[in-house]
């Protein structure tokens, strides 16, 4: 019996670098052997002739230029994201320095609130008994 001998038939990385190179180029021209029209990193892989986890796992730069070509670039997406970040974080510190401000004045009205409670406190005593008279009130005697 003869032992199977199953002949490798891998390409080199920089061959295969150029036909997916090669394969996004056709796509973009129109001139693609799969029909493909579209833009994908499937459609890429079909025409070229491999799997897209082949082009995610080994050919991340390929995989950054069709990212490119759809217009949704993983740097320019992560610079906006990064640009927003910020934003929300100068916003977030300007309403924290907005509420410690907005308590400080709510404890400072809350302790005026509570002075103005007692003298109503008083005032109404003062009013309920007949038998107590305000000093400032009388008339005073020469």
């Amino acid at each position: 019996m003869r032992p199977k001998e199953k002949a490798a038939k891998y390409k080199p990385a920089e061959h295969r670098e150029k036909d997916l190179r090669l394969a996004l180029f056709r796509i973009q021209q129109g001139r693609a052997h799969t029909g493909a029209t579209k833009i994908t990193i499937t459609a890429i892989a079909r025409e070229a002739g491999v799997s897209t986890a082949l082009i995610h796992n080994h050919y991340p730069n390929i995989a950054e230029a069709i990212r490119e070509a759809q217009g949704r670039s993983s740097r320019a997406m992560r610079d906006v994201k990064h640009q927003d970040l910020i934003a929300e974080r100068k916003k977030s510190a300007a309403y924290r320095q907005e509420i410690k401000e907005l308590r400080a004045k709510v404890a400072n009205l809350a302790s005026l609130n509570e002075v103005l409670l007692d003298k109503n406190r008083v005032l109404k005593a003062k009013m309920d008994d007949r038998k107590v008279v305000d000093l400032d009130a009388r008339k005073p005697h020469r």
